[in-house]
């Protein structure tokens, strides 16, 4: 027989109830239930700021480089009285070529498409000659062989470079094959192909001709064609053009009046219109890789006035209406990502100083 304290110490060993340990795990599972709200929370929180802090690097990125071709458009394509800027016909070897690739940008409007967005494309051309591209005026020809121009002096020329034959406004281009070894003035430059060439046409040598092409593709802003920066949605760009029949000796030669889309005459510009362009303004849309539950993001309201909402290139008006920006067309759920606009005008500096010469 147990005597009484021996009782008192098997009840006290006898553990929890049923009931108690049913009361700790719906506690412990309230408790669990909050904690993984209160995580899930918190990670969408920090996905949705993670994303937009990359949308914001990644449009910088994009911008900058961009800008940074674009301060190189048209060069070295500078002021003189034989200007190229003035040439209405281009040769490339002696085959015809686009005259556009004397044009400092080019843009092509973007159409809408299934699975494809109305992003623009941005084409810009410049050189790397050191020198400037002076110009030299070429005094003789055929000496001694028929490929060979005497010219006042090859000041920044070497081989391989790429030249432009100026003959008012017919130009060609070809390649330095070679350069006499003189001292003194004048010499003689060996040329690739002698298509305009005359005697008092200008020579220019531009080194390497580059021929850049910024567009979107896939969600990626791509440089000729490789993908550079990830997350870029759309691409919009305008020409910043002066007014029509302005001579250049008038003070407002270079001031833009109008933005303007490259359609309809603008899409190949005649070269009057071409020497009109005096800046680009772009758009450069990011996007937060993050898709969300429902719509954040919503359409342009308008394109033409002074505070538009939505997803914008920038604020428009009625002489210069901003482009429209149509993401609808790449993805059915775009309204389901959020987005960050980079916008900025860049002067075409080369253009603006060679003001005297158009």
């Amino acid at each position: 027989m147990l005597k009484p304290n021996q009782l008192i110490y098997r009840a006290k060993q006898s553990g929890f109830t049923i009931v108690e340990i049913m009361v700790g795990l719906a506690i412990g599972m309230l408790a669990s239930i909050v904690i993984m709200q209160v995580f899930t929370q918190f990670e969408t929180q920090k996905r949705t700021s993670t994303g937009t802090s990359d949308a914001q690097t990644n449009g910088s990125i994009g911008l900058f480089t961009i800008t940074r071709d674009l301060q190189q458009a048209g060069y070295p394509l500078i002021t003189y009285s034989n200007s190229p800027l003035k040439c209405a016909t281009l040769t490339d070897g002696g085959v015809a070529a686009n005259i556009n690739q004397l044009s400092p940008v080019t843009i092509v409007d973007g159409v809408a498409a299934a699975g494809i967005n109305a992003s623009d494309s941005i084409t810009i051309h410049y050189g790397t000659s050191t020198m400037g591209g002076i110009p030299s005026s070429i005094s003789a020809i055929a000496s001694p062989t028929a490929n060979d121009v005497t010219v006042a002096n090859h000041f920044g020329c070497a081989v391989g470079d790429k030249t432009l034959i100026i003959n008012g406004t017919t130009c060609a281009f070809t390649n330095v094959s070679a350069i006499s070894a003189v001292a003194t003035p004048p010499a003689t430059i060996t040329l690739d192909n002698m298509t305009s060439v005359a005697t008092g046409s200008t020579l220019a040598c531009l080194g390497t001709w580059n021929e850049i092409t910024y567009a979107i593709n896939n969600g990626n802003l791509e440089r000729n064609g490789v993908p550079i920066v990830v997350g870029i949605a759309n691409l919009q760009a305008q020409y910043g053009i002066a007014a029509v029949g302005l001579s250049n000796i008038d003070p407002n030669f270079n001031q833009i009046t109008q933005w303007v889309n490259a359609s309809g005459s603008w899409a190949a510009p005649s070269v009057t219109d071409r020497n009109r362009i005096k800046a680009l303004r772009i758009s450069l849309i990011a996007r937060n890789a993050k898709i969300e539950s429902s719509a954040v993001s919503a359409t342009c309201s308008s394109i033409n006035s002074a505070s538009p909402t939505g997803v914008c290139a920038w604020a428009g008006n009625v002489t210069s209406p901003a482009p429209s920006v149509n993401l609808s067309t790449a993805d059915p759920k775009w309204a389901q990502y959020r987005y960050r606009v980079f916008e900025t005008i860049i002067p075409l500096r080369n253009v603006i100083w060679s003001k005297d010469s158009l």
